[in-house]
């Protein structure tokens, strides 16, 4: 019999115990092991509950027993998440996570002590919620090397992007209908200003890299800027606007961002919608390989933690196989990385604006807009630096066009 605890009893842990239970048989005949629930930490005494005489208060009480050996960790935040997780891994304890922030910022230093303990540090359900996919570029894609992984990693952005483009709600709506329904938090920031995606798409290109990405070193840029126009425009030139998190490995280091990014209509990616996450991995052998599921909610996440505490008990000392260096990743400076540009500008006070756009820019293409965007024209460029870009811009600016709103290109 396995003994595990839970620290944190939320949406999260509340999803794990139900899933333990549903499932119990086939969980026990697929980890060979019966796995019992001894302990849950948390503030809340859930008197009157079936687990009233689980609960402590007391995380000492959790690593003093020896007969715990796998910590679930679902407190959210930095801290006390990762000294916890710290703790219990040098107590021999293996811990299993949900945590995205914990896993971004010391994730490395986690799975070295991990390794040193022979314990497992495992994270599936940090990125991605329900769908599988760390264990894929862990343990599946062994012949391939990942040169790219691009990807919707955050559900509530997505829901709202899907609100202001098909119901031409603004982005203040579309927020206060994700909060309404539960997928926003009371304070969406971590979401909505990208931070979310950023720790997710680090994570990712650690694991690829095996170097330490820190999530700090990537462009990242939130939707709150976006409007309904703007996603109308987009739509009419056959482009839709996604959040995006995306790291491309090569020679030269690692491209890394996470910011809102135009693409096809015919893009993979460009028909997720609601509260769905996909994630475009490509390798150069295989080629591109899509996962597409449901990015959050209680019962998947849990899913993917019950998932991890499975592999933790087939193979107790398996973190070597996710272990990256906390050596630095080399970053390459997205400002010397040259993209393609979706720009709208105003061109009120500029009539002859097309044959500006064609005069100061080498190639690009101008869309002809509907009448009812009469005051704008969409100019999709070449690829061209940011640095050279904005050059350019400053220039079209004394000429009275004026950038309205500017989106890299997948």
């Amino acid at each position: 019999m396995i003994h595990i605890a839970l620290l944190g009893f939320g949406t999260v842990g509340a999803g794990v115990y139900e899933t333990l239970k549903i499932n119990e048989a086939l969980i026990t005949e697929r980890a060979a092991q019966h796995i019992k629930v001894t302990h849950i930490l948390d503030r809340n005494t859930f008197e009157g509950t079936e687990i009233a005489d689980l609960v402590t208060s007391d995380y000492e009480e959790i690593l003093a027993d020896t007969s715990i050996s796998i910590v679930i960790e679902m407190l959210g935040g930095v801290e006390p998440a990762y000294e916890f997780s710290k703790r219990a891994l040098l107590c021999g304890k293996s811990v299993i996570t949900s945590n995205k922030a914990v896993v971004a910022q010391y994730g490395a230093e986690l799975l070295k002590i991990a390794v040193e303990q022979k314990v497992n540090y495992l994270f599936e359900a940090s990125v991605g919620g329900g769908i599988p996919l760390i264990r894929p570029l862990v343990e599946v894609m062994l012949a391939d090397e990942i040169i790219e992984i691009t990807g919707i990693l955050n559900g509530t952005t997505n829901f709202i992007l899907s609100q202001i483009a098909e119901y031409g709600k603004s982005f203040a709506e579309a927020l206060k209908l994700a909060q309404d329904l539960g997928y926003a938090e009371a304070d969406p920031t971590a979401d909505v200003d990208a931070h979310d995606t950023c720790r997710k798409i680090a994570i990712l290109a650690s694991l690829v890299s095996k170097k330490n990405v820190d999530f700090e070193a990537i462009k990242t840029t939130g939707i709150r800027m976006i409007t309904p126009e703007d996603l109308a425009i987009a739509h009419a030139c056959s482009y839709t606007l996604k959040l995006i998190g995306t790291a491309k490995m090569s020679a030269a280091g690692i491209s890394a961002s996470a910011q809102p990014a135009i693409m096809p209509l015919g893009h993979p990616l460009a028909n997720v919608g609601d509260v769905f996450n996909a994630v475009l991995v490509r390798g150069n052998i295989s080629g591109d390989i899509l996962f597409y599921g449901s990015g959050a909610g209680k019962m998947q996440t849990a899913s993917s933690v019950v998932n991890d505490i499975i592999s933790s008990i087939r193979k107790p000392n398996f973190a070597t196989n996710y272990a990256w260096s906390q050596e630095p990743a080399l970053m390459v400076d997205m400002q010397d990385t040259a993209s393609r540009f979706f720009l709208i500008f105003d061109i009120t006070a500029q009539p002859l604006a097309q044959r500006l756009l064609t005069t100061h820019f080498d190639g690009g293409s101008t869309h002809v807009l509907e009448p009812i965007f009469a005051h704008r024209i969409a100019f999709t460029t070449s690829a061209l630096c940011p640095a050279d870009l904005e050059q350019i811009l400053k220039v079209l600016a004394l000429e009275n066009l004026s950038l309205v709103s500017k989106y890299p290109m997948l």
